[in-house]
């Protein structure tokens, strides 16, 4: 088994893929991606720290958070669940935003497909992020995507 995060960029498709594996059943790896109060344990790069405003895990629900840096400093997200199977998948889109949710279209929307694989005792997620163009897809990256959820999947190996 390999804990290790690769990522992958598919421009032509405008995605980013991410894998990861885990030594943890699938039950408990969902629990940590869909339970807010394990969710704000790994989510965020340390130092920060993710904090939920509000959070409703159901189709056509949405989690409300921001990321708090060490000096205070904090970038607020809103990720809207679409679709939802249990122990299996989910699809979402995730937002910058301002604390009461309005959405900044300075930043580009990023289309989450997260899946769930039973690997004996271990579980693989697959992340796929799709955007909707190229330009976005780079933004995204530019602003250190790949480094800081890299970062955050370590901390849910470590929760785990």
């Amino acid at each position: 088994m390999s804990t290790k995060t690769e990522i992958t960029k598919d421009l032509a498709n405008k995605k980013i893929n991410v894998t990861r594996e885990f030594a943890a059943p699938l039950e408990k790896v969902w629990k940590a991606w869909t339970d807010v109060s394990l969710l704000e344990q790994w989510w965020a790069p340390k130092p920060w720290k993710a904090v939920s405003k509000s959070y409703d895990f159901s189709e056509g629900g949405f989690w409300l958070y921001s990321m708090v840096g060490p000096n205070g400093e904090t970038a607020w997200c809103r990720v809207n669940f679409k679709t939802i199977v249990p122990q299996q998948s989910f699809t979402s889109t995730a937002l910058f935003c301002d604390e009461n949710g309005v959405v900044n279209p300075d930043f580009p929307p990023m289309h989450w497909l997260v899946t769930f694989h039973s690997v004996g005792a271990a579980t693989k997620v697959v992340a796929e992020l799709t955007f909707d163009n190229e330009a976005d897809l780079e933004k995204i990256v530019a602003m250190g995507f790949e480094e800081g959820f890299t970062m955050a999947l370590g901390n849910l190996d470590e929760i785990l």
